[in-house]
């Protein structure tokens, strides 16, 4: 599920498979709003290839769905999270997650 906090301008471009992309994030668990991730308190965006299974799949449709400039809260079922494996020890099994991202390029 996706919810547009901040919407792109009409003509901004939208990433499509293959495209490198390049986006801030800040990653927290629905079933208690802990923080697990940020690229922003890094102060480092996040880059990948999208479409190519490098990143979550909720990431990889997510992120098709937007244009550069737009931010949105991606809100991931576990599948199409970390699933039942999660990610220890900061995401536990099954979690469902709440991401906060934004569009800065594509690449």
């Amino acid at each position: 599920m996706k919810q547009i906090l901040t919407v792109a301008p009409i003509d901004a471009p939208s990433p499509k498979t293959n495209d490198s992309i390049t986006a801030d994030y800040v990653g927290t668990l629905v079933s208690n709003g802990q923080k697990f991730d940020s690229s922003i308190d890094r102060g480092q965006p996040f880059t990948f290839i999208i479409g190519q299974g490098s990143v979550i799949r909720g990431w990889d449709e997510g992120f098709l769905s937007m244009k550069i400039g737009e931010k949105a809260i991606l809100k991931l079922r576990s599948d199409y999270a970390y699933g039942v494996r999660g990610s220890p020890p900061k995401i536990p099994s099954s979690s469902d997650l709440y991401f906060e991202v934004e569009l800065i390029d594509i690449n």
